[in-house]
């Protein structure tokens, strides 16, 4: 699968997504067309499949924090270290590949939610009281919120800071004093 992966994503880079096809994917790759299909649904998917791991990894660094922190300091550390585990020049291609394409944007928005949902799923375990629900979400939710915004910053920034800094800053600015 990494070889369908890697031969996509040079293929999406040196011609873009829309004018590459299946079957020069699956010849970078070394496969048949069919062989292709036995792993990925579409093209689109090879990207997709690059961040669709992410909300679980983050999950499961949740479901292992220390036992006296706090849901935001929890989801924030989990995102920090999955983070730091992914180069950033390759999040920012990916993130550039997939702004080319309207379907694979749809896509992603909607691999958000998946993973929104992921967290939330991880943060109910650890904090089950259902009067915190709302809160949990909101944590949820600013933990994919904190990842979008800072690939986007990285993406206009260039090399300026660090993925891991720019993520810092977008969870401090979370007590931002106005």
């Amino acid at each position: 699968m990494r070889r369908i992966t890697d031969a996509g994503i040079c293929l999406f880079v040196e011609k873009g997504i829309d004018a590459t096809t299946l079957d020069e994917i699956a010849a970078k790759a070394g496969i048949s067309r069919r062989a292709f299909f036995n792993h990925f649904k579409s093209k689109d998917d090879i990207l997709l499949s690059l961040q669709s791991g992410m909300g679980a990894m983050i999950a499961d660094r949740v479901r292992h924090a220390a036992e006296a922190i706090s849901p935001l300091a929890a989801i924030r550390d989990a995102v920090i270290a999955v983070c730091s585990e992914i180069p950033a020049d390759d999040m920012i291609a990916i993130d550039r590949l997939m702004r080319s394409s309207q379907a694979v944007q749809a896509r992603k928005q909607a691999s958000y939610v998946e993973h929104e949902r992921t967290l939330l799923a991880a943060l109910s375990e650890r904090w089950p009281d259902p009067r915190h629900e709302m809160a949990l979400r909101l944590v949820a939710l600013l933990a994919i919120g904190a990842i979008r915004l800072a690939i986007d910053a990285l993406g206009r920034e260039g090399e300026q800071r660090t993925f891991i800094e720019v993520l810092n800053a977008t969870f401090d600015a979370i007590d931002h004093k106005f």
